[in-house]
C-alpha cells in the first residue's frame, strides 16, 4: 500500500485507532524527529516525561508524565507539586527519542525590551485545559517568553523535506514578531532568506498576510512571513480564531504548503496554500539549519504571544491524508477549555475591596491616587472620596470573558491595567492591548488560606497583584525587577476580597 494512503487506511481499519500523532506519521512514511506536548503523549506507547516544572519555594523540579501509556498529562501531579507557590515550565521534553528537548531560549540577534538576556519561562498554570475530561496544561507564551534547541538532531537541513504541526489557542495572539514553532537558525541570529521553516500564528502584516483582519496561519521562512508564494496578500489564507486550532506547514524541494482546521470539530484540514516556493532569492532551494524554536522568531524576536499545546516535526513531506489522520486523532483527544479562576467567587456587577494580608499592612487596601494604583489605609471613618477610591466594580474580563476586569467606582470607564508591570488606572481606549492588560484571573490564594485570593494577570500568568512599598505591580516570584523580590511574595500577593466601601 502506498505510504500516502496507509495511515488513513490503517486508522479506518482500527489498527491505529488508539495511535498517537507520531505513530500515524510513521505509518505514512514520515516519522517524527521532534515531538513536544505538555498535554499528552504523542505516541501510543510513550510513558516518559512530557515536561519539567520548577517551583519557586525551594527551586526543586519535577517531571510531569502521562497518567498512562499514550495518555493525558498528569495535571493533578503538577497541582500537588506547585501548591502554595509558583511554578515555571523549564523543559519541554522531546518524545521522539532524538533528544530534541526545548529549554529556555538564549539571547540572540534580536533582544527586545522584554528579554533581559535569556527569554522568560512560561507559567505552569497559564493555560489549563481538559482532554476528554482529564486536566492538563498548555504553554502560555507572553511577550518575552521563548524556548529553543540550537543543537537538535535529525531535523531537516538545507532543502530537505519536512513537515510540522502544532495545536494552538486561536484566540491568543498579537501582531508582534514572532509566535513560531518549527525549524530555525542554530545561531539564534538572522542568517538570511530561507534559513527557517516554521509555523507562524498572529496578525503581523509587515510581510505576508491573508484574508480578513487575521489572525492567520503563515510560514516564517526568515526575512518574511509567507501566506503563499509571495510576501504579500493571499486571499486563500483565511482568518482563523478557533479556540483550539490545528496548524500545519510542510516543505520539500520546490514545493510547500500551509494547512489548518478547528482542532475540536473539523474531521480534516483545509489547505490554505500549496505550491511553488517563493520566487525571491534564497527560498528555492532552502537553506534550513535544523534548530527548533517555540514562541519566538529565528533571531530571538520575542514580542509575540500565543499558546501551544502539542506539536511535532517530521522527516519527509507528509501527505495530506496522513495529516488528516493526525487531525482525526487530535479531534478524538477531546480538547476543551478549563476554568481560569478559582477560590472565592466574584460576582459581575458587584463592588469589592482588596485588603492586604502581609503582617504590618492589614489596614491597607488597593486604592488609587490619580492614575497610580497603590495601597492606602482605609477604615469606616475614612472620607467618602477615599472609600470610593478603594472600591472596584467587578466587570466581565475585557480581554477574556472567563476572567474579570476591575472598574473604578469614582472614575467610571477607567480600569486597573498593567503597563510595564506597574498597575495603573486608565480609561478604556477600546484597544486589544488595553483589554488584555486590564484582564485578571482571581485564583486560590498562594497563601493557601481559604478566605484569601491571589489575582493573576491573564496576559502574563507568571505575574500577580502585589503591593511593594505600597505601590501595586503585577509581579513575578523572583524576577529582574525589585518588585519581583521573593521575600514576603506569597503574603504580598494574597488578598482578602470583601464588599466595597462605596
Amino acid at each position: 500500500m502506498a505510504p500516502r494512503r496507509q495511515a488513513v487506511a490503517l486508522l479506518a481499519a482500527g489498527t491505529l485507532a488508539s495511535a498517537g500523532p507520531c505513530d500515524i506519521y510513521a505509518s505514512g512514511g514520515t516519522p517524527c524527529v521532534a515531538a513536544h506536548s505538555t498535554t499528552r503523549a504523542l505516541y501510543n506507547a510513550y510513558t516518559g516525561p512530557l515536561y519539567q516544572v520548577k517551583r519557586a519555594s525551594d527551586s526543586s523540579t519535577t517531571n510531569i508524565s502521562p497518567r498512562s501509556a499514550g495518555g493525558v498529562a498528569d495535571g493533578d501531579a503538577q497541582d500537588t507539586f506547585c501548591a502554595g507557590t509558583t511554578c515555571l515550565i523549564t523543559i519541554i521534553y522531546d518524545q521522539s527519542g532524538q533528544g530534541n528537548d526545548l529549554t529556555q531560549a538564549p539571547p540572540g540577534g534580536f533582544d527586545g525590551p522584554e528579554s533581559n538576556g535569556y527569554d522568560n519561562l512560561a507559567s505552569a498554570v497559564g493555560a489549563p485545559v481538559t482532554l476528554n475530561g482529564e486536566k492538563a496544561y498548555g504553554v502560555f507564551v507572553s511577550p518575552g517568553t521563548g524556548y529553543r534547541n540550537n543543537a537538535a538532531s535529525g531535523i531537516a537541513t538545507g532543502d530537505e523535506a519536512e513537515g510540522m504541526y502544532a495545536v494552538l489557542d486561536g484566540t491568543h495572539y498579537n501582531d508582534a514578531c514572532c509566535f513560531d514553532y518549527g525549524n530555525a537558525e542554530t545561531s539564534s541570529t538572522d542568517t538570511g532568506n530561507g534559513h527557517m521553516e516554521a509555523i507562524y500564528f498572529g496578525t503581523n502584516t509587515v510581510w505576508g498576510y491573508g484574508a480578513g483582519s487575521g489572525p492567520w496561519v503563515m510560514a516564517d521562512l526568515e526575512n518574511g512571513l509567507f501566506s503563499g508564494e509571495s510576501t504579500t496578500y493571499n486571499s486563500g489564507d483565511p482568518s482563523v480564531s478557533d479556540r483550539f486550532l490545528t496548524t500545519v506547514v510542510k516543505g520539500e524541494p520546490g514545493n510547500w504548503a500551509i494547512r489548518g482546521g478547528d482542532a475540536a470539530s473539523d474531521a480534516s484540514l483545509d489547505t490554505y496554500y500549496a505550491g511553488a516556493r517563493p520566487s525571491a532569492s534564497g527560498y528555492d532551494p532552502m537553506s534550513k539549519e535544523g534548530a527548533i524554536i517555540l514562541g519566538i522568531g529565528g533571531d530571538n524576536s520575542n514580542g509575540a504571544q500565543g499558546t501551544f499545546y502539542e506539536g511535532a516535526m517530521t522527516s519527509g513531506y507528509p501527505s495530506d491524508d496522513t495529516e488528516d489522520a493526525v487531525q482525526a486523532n487530535i479531534l478524538a483527544a477531546g480538547y476543551a477549555t478549563a476554568a481560569l479562576t478559582s477560590g472565592p467567587a466574584f460576582t459581575v456587577g458587584s463592588t469589592v475591596s482588596f485588603k492586604a494580608t502581609t503582617a504590618g499592612y492589614t489596614t491597607r487596601y488597593i486604592a488609587h491616587s490619580g492614575s497610580t494604583v497603590n495601597t492606602q489605609v482605609v477604615s469606616s471613618s475614612s472620607s467618602t472620596t477615599l472609600k470610593e477610591q478603594a472600591s472596584w466594580t467587578v466587570r466581565t474580563g475585557l480581554g477574556n470573558s472567563d476572567c474579570y476586569s476591575f472598574e473604578s467606582v469614582d472614575t467610571p470607564g477607567s480600569y486597573i491595567r498593567h503597563s510595564a508591570f506597574a498597575l495603573l488606572l486608565n480609561a478604556d481606549d477600546g484597544s486589544k492591548l488595553f483589554s488584555e492588560d486590564a484582564t485578571f484571573c482571581p485564583v486560590e490564594a498562594l497563601s493557601e488560606v481559604d478566605t484569601e485570593s491571589s489575582i493573576r494577570s491573564w496576559s502574563y500568568p507568571t505575574r500577580y497583584f502585589r503591593h511593594y512599598e505600597n505601590v501595586l505591580y503585577v509581579a513575578s516570584n523572583g524576577g529582574v525587577d525589585t518588585f519581583d523580590a521573593t521575600t514576603s511574595f506569597i503574603a504580598d500577593v494574597s488578598w482578602i476580597v470583601s464588599d466595597g466601601f462605596a
